[in-house]
């Protein structure tokens, strides 16, 4: 397409120029960090007394935040503080969020308690004339209760050490859908600059297909038997131009076009505005379609459409 149309369908679309050269200059810097995927994954480890924090966080697109959970037994006490601190960083998504606590070999740690050893062999002793068969094997010793302690964690430290790695994991789990987020917005305004140069090819079409329909109704009442009051004429064809008019379309698409791009510049999530506005051009490029009586503008509409619909593919990932 050339320059000049494109620029004055922008001029027409009151899109100010100054907003599209900032709009391009946004997307070349990869500015749109705000803009997130709902797809992400990460993961992190800490060492601790007790052994080994480990937490994963990763999502997949829903309409809303779902969040599910999967706690080592010392930890299901944090749930409720879990699920608050990952909903003020998350909006939308079904996350998954494990926190495991790998401790250290079973034989590690373990303690004999002496004292308690010591009460059981005077026990032995003063039973010994009455039992003086008994005999206790040294393995049957240990098991019996309270001989071998193993230490027990610190459950307020360990759940501090658990939020301290879940927001670290939180800051990687965010970046990550930052990332990804910017490959779907330049995706997205890929094709949005298609969509609006196709607009911008209708729109210096319509002038020759108003004249060729003129053309064709003249031509079609040449060749009637009796002449045609001309006024009559006239007015059926400014009847039937108007129902073929699609400069309205072509505005409200326009102003869809500057409103998808200024959502894309917004620090806050943008996946269920900018589905509802994917919604609006479908609108336009149907009716548009219907309205066609020029291969040139079907073709068109369907183009538009399939463009369309990738959009609204890469939409369903952004949050």
């Amino acid at each position: 397409m050339e320059a000049a149309p494109a620029q004055a369908w922008l001029r027409k679309a009151k899109v100010p120029r100054k907003g599209r050269l900032d709009y391009h200059s946004c997307l070349a810097q990869k500015e749109f960090r705000m803009i997130r995927s709902m797809t992400a994954f990460a993961s992190g480890e800490r060492a601790t007394p007790w052994g080994v924090l480990s937490c994963e966080l990763r999502s997949v697109n829903h309409r809303f935040l779902e969040t599910g959970l999967r706690l080592a037994e010392e930890l299901r006490a944090l749930e409720p503080l879990l699920r608050e601190r990952v909903a003020a960083r998350v909006q939308r998504g079904k996350l998954d969020l494990v926190l495991r606590l790998r401790t250290p070999d079973a034989d590690a740690g373990l303690a004999v308690d002496e004292a308690r050893v010591a009460r059981l062999a005077e026990l032995a002793r003063r039973l010994d004339a009455q039992f003086p068969r008994l005999q206790v094997e040294f393995t049957t010793l240990l098991q019996m209760p309270g001989v071998l302690q193993a230490p027990h964690a610190d459950a307020e430290a360990l759940q501090v050490q658990a939020l301290e790695l879940l927001d670290q994991v939180l800051d990687d789990f965010v970046a990550a859908r930052e990332r990804e987020g910017t490959k779907l917005v330049a995706a997205i305004v890929e094709r949005v600059d298609g969509i609006e140069r196709i607009a911008a090819q209708v729109s210096g079409l319509i002038p020759a297909i108003r004249e060729g329909q003129r053309a064709k109704l003249a031509a079609r009442l040449a060749e009637l038997p009796h002449p045609v009051d001309p006024g009559r004429a006239e007015q059926e064809l400014v009847l039937w131009l108007q129902k073929l008019d699609v400069d309205e379309e072509l505005d409200r698409l326009g102003s869809h076009i500057a409103e998808i791009r200024r959502v894309l510049g917004q620090s806050q999530p943008a996946g269920r505005r900018l589905d509802f506005l994917l919604q609006e051009f479908n609108r336009e490029a149907n009716t548009l379609g219907s309205k066609s009586v020029d291969a040139r503008t079907s073709n068109a509409a369907v183009e538009l459409k399939v463009l369309i619909d990738q959009v609204r593919e890469q939409v369903q990932n952004l949050e």
